[in-house]
């Protein structure tokens, strides 16, 4: 849109949604590409042959952002893995 004060409005709501669920203890789990895969804490979407033999078993790429709610899990990052 082009009308700035719906750009702003709707910045303002996101920015307190984001805050607020900050302050209730959501966070984004840290996942990147290399990591090694553990089953308990990431979901493998599909495997694809590694681009090389020390990627073989580890993430080769986030599909999804995962989220941590204090301790426990909510929503688990979706990831590609090397084969």
């Amino acid at each position: 849109s082009d009308d700035k004060n719906l750009i702003e409005g709707v910045t303002l709501i996101s920015n307190k949604l984001r805050n607020t669920l900050n302050g209730k203890g959501l966070e984004q789990m840290e996942v990147r590409a290399g990591d090694a895969f553990n089953a308990d804490y990431h979901e493998a979407i599909t495997q694809i042959p590694a681009p090389s033999d020390e990627m073989k078993g580890k993430i080769i790429d986030v599909i999804e952002k995962g989220y941590k709610l204090g301790d426990k899990i909510i929503r688990y990052p979706k990831v590609v893995i090397g084969q």
